[in-house]
């Protein structure tokens, strides 16, 4: 942990490689519990007119499992630089924000608590042709917490 001008820095950053999105592909690894901040999606090679949808969901280490945000818009010919950001400003039944050119609000508003599991991709259509990568910035909320990249 780092104090810095008064302010208590301890969030961390974790991604993944690119690759095509799965329905049910593991994305990160959660150990202990922690806070999400950020979670972001990243389209590195441009993917074709398959109507894809994203959706983010946790599965506890008890079996559990929850859905973070609602699908996104279609991801259909979406190009390389695109992305999709987790809201989760009041509920987390909002839609992700997705953005065309890369620049977005990419930061939940209350943050989203994820106890140890895994955090996957929900994709709805069919699978990406497109690559993407992941990412995600979080704040340990137990100490020994952290979150590794699934790939």
């Amino acid at each position: 942990m780092d104090i810095t001008q008064g302010i208590n820095v301890s969030d961390h950053v974790t991604q993944t490689t690119a690759k095509v999105m799965v329905n049910g592909d593991t994305i990160f690894n959660v150990v202990g519990d922690i806070q999400i901040l950020s979670l972001l999606s990243e389209c590195y090679t441009d993917n074709n007119a398959t109507a894809s949808t994203l959706q983010y969901s946790v599965t506890t280490s008890r079996g559990a499992t929850q859905t973070i945000c609602n699908a996104s818009t279609s991801l259909a010919s979406a190009t390389a630089g695109a992305t999709v950001a987790l809201s989760a400003v009041s509920t987390l039944a909002e839609g992700p924000i997705v953005t065309a050119n890369g620049v977005s609000i990419n930061t939940a508003s209350r943050g989203v608590r994820c106890p140890s599991g895994v955090i996957k991709t929900v994709i709805g259509v069919g699978s990406t042709t497109g690559t993407w990568k992941h990412y995600i910035r979080y704040e340990p909320l137990e100490e020994g917490a952290y979150v590794t990249a699934a790939f």
